[in-house]
């Protein structure tokens, strides 16, 4: 077994790496600058995690070190792995090994990928795939519900195999899923037995410089690698893209879906009825997640039947419309939108469901190359809100541009207020602004996530 350590080993991608090859055996270490609760539970595996970044945090018989595009070439510890000669692998690298890994022992490699969605159809993949007792492993963006966690290994052995209460033993353990990030251009580094793209619009711009025609160029790349491929054929974007593909849509597709109420679905394949499923997520991005997932896993050779009853349970990933708190009977929910399309689709699900008069959007926009890019898009997004709050710009290691700034934008979209500061002074100011009956919705990427509790800790000092 080989030994890893991580430089920014708390973050949800670089944990859920840390976590699986735990579970696979090998000795992790690692450090980041500040402790986690998923920190927390790689300890509990038994990983040795510092906080704070030094030299001394990198063993020296380490063989692996493992770092996210965020770490600097400063950082003290890659400067002793360099001298050192430990090999370096950014952290999609290590989930190409992962994959290929899995495919080496039989199992079908299933990435999830696209501008919107990934997380969430990862994610249900897994859920629907462990709840049905079919052992899958997994690496997504996202903390599951139910299963808490973010990834998973599990390994084909006889124990499993002669297990009798796995109700469906040929199919145990046969599948890895994988969350395909595009966002830096390293899911061309992999190789699925099955491709799902849930949808392509211009972003990441600080990567792809010349917008939607180097995004295409990359996902053609991802696309000639994969043995089948699954688009979204009512997106604009996948439909630019060349090759053979299996198609899924509300019409016009291989699979499509009808709603027959508000919650239930039915999945057809070729025109006939594959299945029907209850889901409780609203919007119809959430149509969209449940329909790429089946028609995946369908294409995989998963017996539909065995899994269908599942997708009802599925309460959607933490961080994607995800209720955080409650405070002074006002509802908290935290969602990781960041880009227009993703906020337009979680506020116009949430005023189908509380009233649009109800919801507080709390907007930290993210990385000012976005903002400045997409900052018409952004304006026309928050049609479903009854109150905008604009706060100062999440930068993600960026440099500021000048007037491209939270406020900048406030001013430009009409009806909204701008509250500077970080997000426990934002907390402070925007609480006593609140009505019982509000339903506070913070929109982000960032340090938005800290918003609920921020608002509790106000709430708990203005009592």
């Amino acid at each position: 077994m080989s030994k890893y350590h991580f430089i920014a080993i708390g973050g949800i991608g670089m944990s859920g790496l840390a976590k699986y090859l735990l579970e696979d055996g090998h000795t992790v270490t690692g450090s980041d600058i500040a402790d986690s609760k998923y920190i927390a539970k790689l300890k509990d595996l038994g990983a040795v995690v510092h906080i704070g970044h030094s030299e001394d945090n990198l063993p020296d018989d380490t063989d692996v070190v493992i770092k996210s595009s965020a770490i600097r070439d400063n950082n003290p510890e890659l400067i002793k792995a360099k001298r050192l000669g430990i090999p370096i692998y950014h952290r999609s690298d290590l989930l190409e090994e992962i994959a290929k890994s899995a495919q080496d022992n039989g199992k079908c490699f299933i990435g999830f990928s696209g501008t919107h969605g990934k997380t969430t159809t990862s994610g249900l993949a897994s859920f629907v795939l462990e709840k049905a007792d079919l052992e899958p492993s997994f690496v997504v963006g996202g903390i599951i519900p139910e299963i808490h966690t973010n990834a998973q290994h599990r390994g084909k052995c006889i124990e499993q195999s002669l297990n009798l209460q796995t109700e469906h033993p040929e199919e145990t353990g046969k599948y890895f899923i994988a969350e395909l990030d595009e966002s830096d251009g390293t899911i061309v580094k992999y190789y699925p037995d099955i491709l799902v793209i849930n949808n392509l619009e211009e972003d990441h711009i600080d990567f792809y410089k010349n917008g939607m025609s180097d995004l295409i160029k990359t996902f053609n790349k991802a696309i000639s690698q994969a043995k089948k491929v699954l688009i979204n054929n009512d997106n604009e974007g996948t439909r630019k893209l060349s090759g053979n593909f299996i198609t899924f849509g509300l019409k016009d597709a291989d699979y499509t879906a009808q709603k027959v109420d508000n919650e239930t679905i039915e999945i057809f394949y070729h025109n006939k009825l594959l299945t029907s499923v209850k889901i409780q997520l609203a919007g119809v991005h959430n149509i969209y997640n449940t329909l790429a997932v089946i028609a995946a896993l369908n294409e995989a050779g998963v017996n539909i039947g065995n899994i269908s009853k599942y997708f009802y349970s599925f309460t959607g990933m933490g961080r994607r419309f995800q209720k955080v708190c409650e405070v002074c009977e006002i509802q908290v929910y935290d969602d990781y939108a960041h880009h227009p399309t993703e906020i337009k689709a979680t506020l116009e699900a949430a005023a189908s469901k509380f009233g649009k008069e109800n919801i507080v959007a709390v907007f930290q926009p993210h990385r000012y190359t976005r903002l400045q890019s997409l900052w018409n898009e952004f304006k026309g997004a928050f049609s479903n809100a009854g109150r905008v709050i604009v706060t100062d710009v999440y930068a993600a290691s960026e440099d500021p541009i000048e007037g491209i700034n939270g406020e900048a934008f406030a001013e430009e979209l009409e009806g909204s207020e701008y509250l500077s500061g970080n997000m426990e002074q934002v907390a402070e100011k925007l609480l006593p602004t609140l009505k019982k009956g509000n339903i506070v919705i913070g929109l982000g990427a960032g340090t938005i996530t800290n918003l609920g509790k921020n608002l509790e800790k106000a709430g708990c000092v203005a009592n």
